[in-house]
C-alpha cells in the first residue's frame, strides 16, 4: 500500500474497532463494568443484558459482540460522499448527498440485526439533519444550530483528516464548515478539531506531539482550554500504565481533568440541567478524554483504546477517537488484525474496504490541491514580481 492508503485503511479500522467495543460498555461506570464483566474488559465482549431486546436502557439494540454503532456507519456513509464527489466537501454536501444515503439507501444495520435505513439507527441529534435539511429546508450552513449539543459530528469526522493529510488547518475548516449543518457551538468545534488532529496524526514523520500542535492551534473556548488542562496533566508523563490500579488511577485523571468543562455532568444517564446547550466554556467530554488516553499510553493503540473502552460513559466515541489518532499515527500495523476481522465479520461490513475507498478518493483529491498550490504559487510570484 502506498503511505495514504495505510493510513487510510489504519484510521477507518482503528476509529470502528474502538466503536464496536466501546459500544458494549457505553452508559456504565467504570466500576458496573467491572462488576459486570469479572474484571477489566480487553477485548471483544457480549451485550449488558442478555435480553438486550427488551432490556431497557439497552433496547433495542443489540451492543457488544463486535456490532459497530452509528459512529461507523455515519463514517461510512461520509466516506460514501467522499467517493461519489472526489473533493472537499461542505454543508451542501450534507444536504445534497449524506442526507439522501441517510433516508435512501437501506444497510445492514448490527445493532438492529436488520436491514435498515441509517435514519432509523441514529440518535436525534442526527435525526435532526434530516429534520433541518430534507423537511425544513433549512439554509445547510446554519442547520445545525438549535440542535442537541453533543459529540454527534465529531464522532464521524476523521475522513475529513484523511481528505486534508498534513493540512490541520485546512481539516479543521472544512469540518467547520461541513458540520454546520448538523452541529453548533462546542459540537461543531469538536469536530473541527478532532480533523485537524487526524490529518496531521497521518502526515509522514508526524508524532504525537504533533497531534497535541495541532489541536492546540485550531482549537477555541471551552474546547481550547478542556484540551490544554489535559496536557498539562500529563506534562512530564513518560511511561503507560502497567497494570489494573495503574488503569484505574489514569482513568481518574483523565474524569477529573476534564470534568470542570463537560456539561453532562458526573451522572452520564441522568444529565445535569445545562447539558447539550451552546456554550463559550464547556466543551464535549470525549475529545479531550481521547487525546488524554493517547497521551496517557504514549500513542498505544491497543492501550488507549481499551483505556477509554473501560472508561465507561460516552465509550464508543472516546474509543473511536483515541483509535483513530493512535492508527492514524502508527498505520495499520497497530490495529489489532483479530479484532478488525472479528469485528468486520460480526457487523457484516469490510472495515478494510471502506479505508480504501477513502484512500482513492483522498488521492484524487490531494493531486488537485496540490495542482492549486501550485498555481497560486505562481500567482504569488508573479505579484512580488508585479
Amino acid at each position: 500500500m502506498t503511505w495514504l492508503e495505510d493510513r487510510a485503511v489504519a484510521v477507518i479500522t482503528g476509529a470502528a474497532v474502538g466503536d464496536a467495543l466501546g459500544g458494549a460498555t457505553e452508559g456504565w461506570t467504570p466500576e458496573q463494568i467491572e462488576e459486570r464483566h469479572g474484571g477489566r474488559v480487553t477485548g471483544i465482549v457480549g451485550p449488558w443484558f442478555p435480553n438486550w431486546r427488551e432490556a431497557r436502557p439497552i433496547a433495542p439494540y443489540h451492543k457488544g459482540d463486535g456490532h459497530v454503532t452509528d459512529d461507523t456507519l455515519m463514517t461510512r456513509a461520509l466516506v460514501e460522499v467522499y467517493a461519489k464527489r472526489r473533493a472537499h466537501l461542505d454543508a451542501y454536501a450534507m444536504a445534497e448527498d449524506l442526507v439522501p444515503l441517510m433516508i435512501g439507501e437501506p444497510r445492514w444495520v448490527p445493532e438492529l440485526e436488520s436491514t435498515a435505513l441509517l435514519l432509523q439507527r441514529v440518535f436525534l441529534a442526527e435525526k435532526w439533519i434530516v429534520a433541518r435539511l430534507h423537511y425544513g429546508h433549512v439554509d445547510p450552513r446554519e442547520a445545525g444550530v438549535g440542535n442537541v449539543v453533543n459529540c454527534g459530528a465529531a464522532m464521524y469526522v476523521a475522513p475529513v483528516g484523511i481528505a486534508n493529510a498534513g493540512d490541520p488547518r485546512g481539516a479543521y475548516a472544512e469540518a467547520i464548515d461541513l458540520t454546520g449543518a448538523h452541529q453548533s457551538s462546542y459540537g461543531r468545534e469538536a469536530a473541527g478539531v478532532f480533523a485537524a488532529m487526524v490529518a496531521a496524526s497521518v502526515a509522514p514523520g508526524a508524532t504525537l506531539d504533533d497531534v497535541v500542535a495541532a489541536a492546540l492551534d485550531v482549537a477555541h473556548d471551552g474546547t481550547a482550554a478542556a484540551l490544554r488542562a489535559v496536557v498539562d496533566a500529563f506534562h512530564g508523563w513518560t511511561s503507560a500504565p502497567s497494570n489494573d490500579d495503574e488503569e484505574r488511577e489514569l482513568a481518574r485523571l483523565i474524569r477529573d481533568t476534564v470534568a470542570p468543562y463537560d456539561s453532562v455532568g458526573p451522572q452520564y444517564r441522568q444529565m445535569s440541567m445545562d447539558a447539550r446547550r451552546p456554550s463559550r466554556t464547556k466543551s464535549i467530554e470525549e475529545l479531550p478524554a481521547a487525546l488524554g488516553f493517547v497521551l496517557g499510553h504514549r500513542g498505544d493503540y491497543r492501550g488507549a483504546v481499551l483505556g477509554a473502552v473501560n472508561y465507561g460513559r460516552d465509550a464508543d466515541s472516546i474509543a473511536v477517537m483515541a483509535g483513530a489518532l493512535c492508527a492514524g499515527l502508527r498505520g495499520t500495523a497497530a490495529v489489532p488484525a483479530d479484532w478488525i476481522d472479528a469485528i468486520g465479520e460480526a457487523s457484516r461490513m469490510d472495515l478494510r474496504e471502506t479505508g480504501r475507498l477513502m484512500a482513492a478518493a483522498a488521492a484524487d483529491i490531494l493531486k488537485a490541491d496540490r495542482e492549486r498550490a501550485l498555481a497560486r504559487l505562481r500567482t504569488l510570484d508573479a505579484l512580488d514580481q508585479a
